[in-house]
């Protein structure tokens, strides 16, 4: 079971995650460069992914290895620390297919929450 504080991050970090699952749904890498209002969602979803997992517990991330939480700090700083020179094909790649295996592992440690 999460602590209250870390099911609430949890849910945050769920939501955006399933919220950039269904913006880039129709998409295509070349759809990330062309349109701004594309890449600054997808930009601004995965900064509160990370923004989220900065606030969650050591004990429940000790508990979940499955969950990349320094990778998905890392990338909340690399994005905001680092806005002027984003990779947007690493960061397309993170959107097709960490993005969709986080909300699986997320969803299953919701359930058994």
């Amino acid at each position: 079971m999460l602590p209250e504080k870390d099911l609430v991050r949890f849910r945050h970090m769920l939501d955006s995650a399933r919220e950039i699952v269904e913006i880039s749904k129709e998409k295509t890498r070349e759809d990330l460069e062309k349109e701004r209002l594309l890449n600054l969602a997808l930009v601004r979803l995965l900064e509160i992914i990370g923004e989220a997992a900065v606030k969650v517990s050591s004990e429940t991330k000790v508990n979940h290895p499955e969950i990349e939480w320094q990778q998905i700090i890392g990338l909340r700083n690399r994005l905001i620390h680092g806005y002027d020179s984003i990779d947007f094909d690493i960061m397309w790649t993170i959107v097709c297919q960490d993005i969709p295996f986080l909300v699986s592992m997320m969803e299953k440690i919701s359930k058994d929450s």
